[in-house]
């Protein structure tokens, strides 16, 4: 930890951006026997640089369990402000398809983008790139160029996590509500709903 800090630091200014951070503290509940508290010690490592440092390191961190997270990691000066990020609109799908469309050497006007974004309402980022992957592997099989036929399909056969884990988003949902900023601006299909951290 404290060498990624040094590096951090030695490169700045810089942003550094730590995925799924709640993972990354996992044994932080333990009673300290399993792992003789070296995780509290890295995280309290952690705590104090991120109050402290005096480099200019704009720190980012993504997190799907929030609600799992030490209060004392969240509190301002550590990290400043907390972003809701829900399921992608209508219109954010619809750019989605068409960067992952593009990414994979395919002219997006050759789809009917925002047929494909209306059927895709509860799948994100993820789920919708796998998508496009899903539908090159079956366009491929047949031994054809991608089309809307093959994505429309793969579309119809994936049951996207929101739905799978519907309770699970919804808790999150109503913990964001009145704790955390929406990450995108507000359209009429988010109904008032923010988003996942």
């Amino acid at each position: 930890m404290r060498k990624a800090m040094r590096i951090a630091e030695s490169i700045a200014p810089a942003v550094l951006w730590v995925d799924e951070l709640e993972k990354s503290l996992a044994g932080l509940g333990s009673s300290g026997v399993s792992d003789s508290g070296v995780t509290a010690r890295v995280f309290g490592t952690f705590l104090t640089w991120l109050q402290e440092k005096t480099a200019p390191v704009f720190v980012v961190a993504t997190a799907n369990r929030i609600d799992s997270l030490p209060a004392e990691l969240l509190r301002k000066g550590r990290f400043d402000e907390i972003f809701f990020i829900d399921l992608p609109t209508a219109s954010e799908r619809a750019q989605i398809f068409t960067i992952h469309l593009q990414r994979f050497g395919r002219n997006p006007q050759n789809f009917a983008v925002e047929d494909l974004a209306r059927r895709a309402e509860h799948f994100s980022g993820a789920e919708i790139e796998q998508l496009v992957v899903s539908g090159l592997y079956a366009a491929f099989a047949e031994g054809v160029e991608l089309e809307q036929r093959h994505l429309v399909a793969t579309l119809s056969e994936t049951m996207p996590l929101a739905v799978t884990m519907r309770e699970d988003i919804a808790h999150l949902r109503e913990w964001a509500r009145t704790r955390t900023r929406p990450a995108s601006t507000s359209e009429p299909e988010r109904q008032g709903k923010i988003g996942i951290v």
